[in-house]
């Protein structure tokens, strides 16, 4: 599976806006966006230009793709099966990388990154109804419940971020049992409660051309 390996304190700068992507380090004073708010390269502190409307939108599909960690194809495919579903083609294809697994043990605070907790996921810490998986993309379905393998219950990455959780907070189409590590989705979120500054109309917009 192809990887990128570039720093992700670049990807910010180069979005211009602090994409939260390195988790605890991103609330610090180390964070490289607050010390460097511009664009990284030889010429990054020159003012930006003013995009068209192409650039736009492929600004804001790259902001997706950086944010939840999805390549061009696998980003493609969440579209279209997007735009299969019934409802608004952006809300759908927000909810569906919302319901991804590593999206899920972020959002339940079992890591402080999307990209740690694909690492937990890949090294089998977590279970979906009493079932071990290990692939990040897994999709969960309404009253899907997700908990720390009782063998990783003393995993200190693991344990550190459900016991600093209340930074972040829990969204309310979840619920999460700090006591027996388990989170559960009570229902698949609405636009207002994802809480992203992603235009996904601009998504849309890209791919109907």
């Amino acid at each position: 599976m192809a990887r990128c390996q570039e720093s992700v304190c670049l990807k910010c700068r180069r979005e211009g806006q602090k994409l939260f992507l390195k988790g605890d380090r991103c609330f610090s004073e180390k964070c490289a966006f607050e010390r460097r708010a511009y664009a990284p390269g030889q010429h990054g502190q020159r003012r930006r230009k003013k995009l068209s409307d192409y650039g736009t939108q492929l600004r804001e599909k790259q902001r997706a793709k950086e944010i939840y960690g999805v390549l061009e194809r696998q980003f493609r495919g969440y579209y279209q099966k997007a735009v299969q579903m019934k409802g608004v083609t952006g809300e759908n294809l927000l909810q569906l990388l919302e319901r991804r697994l590593d999206n899920m043990v972020y959002r339940l605070g079992f890591s402080t990154s999307r990209r740690q907790a694909r690492q937990l996921i890949g090294h089998r810490h977590f279970m979906v109804n009493g079932k071990v998986v290990d692939i990040a993309s897994y999709l969960v379905e309404e009253g899907d419940a997700i908990a720390v393998r009782d063998n990783s219950k003393q995993v200190r990455s693991i344990v550190e971020s459900v016991e600093a959780v209340e930074r972040r907070g829990v969204p309310e189409w979840l619920t999460l049992d700090k006591n027996t590590m388990t989170g559960k989705i009570v229902t698949y979120p609405m636009r207002n409660q994802i809480g992203s500054e992603l235009q996904e109309h601009l998504i849309v917009e890209l791919y109907s051309k």
